[in-house]
């Protein structure tokens, strides 16, 4: 438990506990060119980083929400069709990309694209009342920093795929045009000179071979035995515990495999909590469902070296979650609840759940 506690404290995730301070330090008022957004997530006292993935740049808002706020669970039946009217589009022309609870208040935010003529990015509070509400993006204070040695595009499989705020930096995953596809980056904030970036190695059992440019797809914080640690999944689909500390402009560092969930599978999301005393991963995946992962001696583990063929598993210990079934998007709401976003198989419409952790 105290593990897991350091762990939200880095991220950020207990940020509205810490005492008050002027978070525009650095920032200038005006509105973001915001096109599309790929990722968000949250720094202290309610900053939201959003992530362009046309212009491989994230900005920095000054939200002003730092103040706890209702609790409870939130829920949309109709999520993609809710926010289609809003914008008076149709459900099929929205994309739900990102959903993150803000740790500063609870308040939910989801980020949407609309494709199409008069498309672009929008960012919304999701209430408990069952109301969503535009997060203004005109006139607000802001700051930026640019992605340097990136690969921009639409798609958020190949920008930016994930983001978290670790120890007064924002680190994020992205695609690179340099020799290293899978590069990580870690953001001084406030947002000072953007950094060359780190390139990950790690032993992907499944290919039998180590690898350099398989994607992060999404990553997590978690402090194992007093240090800061990513715990990232890649596409089909290794575990990696990566060191925090090792994220040094123009490294390039060799990650420790601690688990293959299965191959031709792609993770989605990823969120660490607690359950009776102990602490687990809950992943979820676009073929495998949602897993629950043992991190239990995650600091340990040496790391996987030995080939797992025929699409095995191998290493941390996990079940998948019978019941959960389309989880695209995954966020902690709170200690005991997560939030999710699910597509129906049949119809694909989206909907916001809220669930007791597993």
């Amino acid at each position: 438990m105290r593990k897991l506690l350091a762990a939200l404290a880095a991220a950020g995730l207990l940020a509205g506990l810490t005492p008050a301070h002027d978070v525009t330090v650095g920032m200038k008022k005006g509105t973001p060119e915001l096109k599309a957004v790929c990722s968000i997530a949250f720094g202290p006292h309610g900053v939201l980083f959003v992530a362009d993935p046309t212009s491989v740049t994230v900005f920095a808002v000054a939200t002003g929400d730092d103040k706890k706020g209702d609790k409870g669970e939130v829920n949309f039946d109709k999520l993609d069709s809710t926010i289609a009217d809003m914008l008076g589009t149709k459900p099929a022309d929205i994309t739900v990309n990102d959903v993150k609870v803000n740790p500063a208040s609870g308040t939910v935010y989801v980020a949407a694209t609309r494709k199409g003529a008069g498309g672009g990015a929008v960012i919304l509070k999701a209430g408990r009342d069952k109301k969503l509400t535009e997060v203004p993006m005109k006139d607000v204070m802001f700051s930026s920093v640019k992605v340097p040695g990136a690969t921009g595009s639409t798609n958020r499989a190949e920008a930016i795929t994930s983001m978290a705020f670790v120890d007064d930096k924002l680190i994020l995953a992205a695609l690179s045009n340099e020799e290293f596809a899978s590069s990580l980056r870690a953001f001084a904030f406030p947002f000072k000179d953007a950094d060359k970036g780190v390139s990950v190695e790690m032993y992907h059992a499944a290919h039998q071979k180590l690898e350099t440019n398989s994607p992060i797809q999404t990553f997590t914080p978690y402090k194992v035995s007093g240090a800061d640690y990513l715990i990232a999944s890649y596409t089909c689909t290794p575990l990696v515990r990566v060191p925090v500390a090792d994220l040094k402009p123009g490294a390039k560092v060799k990650g420790t495999t601690v688990a293959e969930l299965g191959n031709r599978n792609k993770p989605l999301d990823i969120i660490v909590y607690s359950k009776g005393g102990k602490d687990y991963a809950l992943l979820a995946n676009s073929v495998r469902g949602v897993m629950k992962i043992s991190l239990d001696g995650v600091d340990k583990a040496e790391g996987l070296t030995n080939p797992v063929t025929g699409g095995g598993t191998a290493g941390a210990k996990f079940e998948k979650i019978e019941g959960l079934e389309g989880v695209v998007q995954l966020d902690r709401l709170d200690a005991d609840h997560a939030l999710l976003v699910v597509q129906d198989k049949e119809t694909k419409s989206l909907s916001l759940k809220t669930i007791a952790l597993p």
